[in-house]
């Protein structure tokens, strides 16, 4: 009896093309968190204790982590307080009052979605940094800092509250109108608690990204190592501190460097798997 012998269909070779490249994903961040665990045990082991002071002199083996610690949460809460209301407001204005301007406005926000960070951080130099100056200096600050991340994850949040508003139930909105809600009322009482878990989930993540970002904060924050204060304080972030001490870094001044970048790794493993859960919460009416 003759056989035929067809190929493969393009579905199969799509699927394990995705499967490899899931691998792929998973071996690369295994080796990050690997690395970074090998790297920190031997200064946790040494110097694990003093961690958590506020002294940063590594020439004295004075390694306190605690004052950066407090500065990039400080930046990025801030920026997230500023950038999460306009973006929640800003979407639900676009989608319901001026559906007119929505895709235009999409588009732009698009486009500063992909900016590099780095040409935000050259906005915050030039404009930001010297008008705080006016105000109270120095100008590179805290709140430098936290108005370039917010300008940063604004486009972004702004994008998932639009995203979790087109997936809300038809029937919602109709449900509204029968009761004769107006617009601000649908949105206050009906739309937005709905859609919160899936638009404070993204925020959530948006707050992650602000936490790692790097070069835009370098360049306005003012990069000393202090307790932030005040708004107007300069301050300096773990990935600030190993961007810039990297390549100088030796010995269990290098290995701190490497305990930064956990740190940072743990903080984002916390907010993803509270993003996650915020997602199974789902829309709280069915």
């Amino acid at each position: 009896m003759i056989t035929t012998s067809w190929p493969r269909s393009p579905d199969y070779w799509l699927l394990w093309l995705l499967r490899l490249a899931g691998g792929a994903v998973a071996l690369v961040l295994g080796g990050i968190v690997l690395v970074l665990v090998a790297q920190s045990l031997p200064f946790l082991v040494r110097h694990g204790a003093t961690l958590w002071q506020g002294q940063w002199q590594p020439a004295q083996e004075q390694y306190g982590m605690a004052s950066m610690v407090a500065g990039s949460l400080v930046v990025s809460v801030l920026a997230l307080a500023i950038a999460a209301p306009v973006s929640v407001l800003l979407a639900a204005w676009l989608r319901y009052f001026m559906p007119a301007l929505r895709r235009p406005v999409l588009v732009v926000v698009e486009l500063m979605a992909g900016i590099p960070s780095v040409v935000y951080g050259l906005w915050g130099m030039l404009m930001v940094v010297p008008l705080i100056n006016q105000w109270v200096p120095p100008g590179a600050s805290w709140l430098a800092g936290s108005l370039v991340l917010a300008l940063m994850i604004l486009p972004l949040a702004l994008l998932v509250t639009d995203t979790a508003l087109e997936q809300l139930p038809g029937h919602y909105v109709r449900s509204a109108q029968a009761l004769a809600l107006s617009r601000v009322g649908m949105l206050r009482r009906v739309l937005l608690p709905q859609a919160l878990p899936a638009i404070v989930s993204g925020l959530v993540l948006q707050f992650g990204r602000a936490m790692g970002e790097t070069m835009a904060v370098l360049m306005v924050s003012g990069n000393v190592v202090q307790w932030p204060t005040s708004v107007f304080d300069p301050l300096r972030t773990l990935t600030a501190n190993i961007a810039l001490e990297m390549a100088y870094a030796t010995g269990d001044h290098r290995l701190s460097l490497f305990v930064s970048g956990l740190l940072l790794l743990l903080v984002t493993l916390v907010l993803l798997l509270l993003s996650w859960r915020l997602r199974r919460g789902g829309y709280g009416l069915a």
